[in-house]
């Protein structure tokens, strides 16, 4: 259960949008890939798909256009987007963290 000081779980796609754009600005295609690569499959995005989450991200101002890169857009996190991804990324590690303490997974790096 959320609090008001809790942010509710991203949704996998938007998290590895998020996290495809940590290391800087990337266009689409570049996400898409990046996202693909990232998930090792699990999350693939269709261009329709990803635009319409590319504006939901941007509206949420997680989001912004950087520099545009002849006909592409690009984008990059905002400092926003990157507190969402490290909130989001704490959130995950305490769910790692139950885990290894019920023994499902291993203790230490996975």
């Amino acid at each position: 259960m959320n609090d008001a000081r809790t942010p509710p779980p991203l949704k996998p796609a938007d998290f590895h949008i998020l996290l495809a754009l940590l290391d800087g600005s990337r266009h689409g295609y570049e996400i898409m890939k990046e996202v693909e690569r990232e998930s090792e499959g699990a999350v693939r995005l269709e261009v329709g798909t990803l635009y319409r989450l590319l504006a939901r991200l941007l509206e949420a101002g997680w989001i912004e256009e950087a520099e545009e890169d002849g006909r592409r857009r690009n984008y990059r996190l905002t400092r926003l987007g990157r507190r969402t991804l490290r909130s989001e990324a704490e959130r995950l590690a305490l769910v790692v963290d139950r885990l290894r303490l019920r023994k499902l997974l291993p203790q230490g790096d996975i």
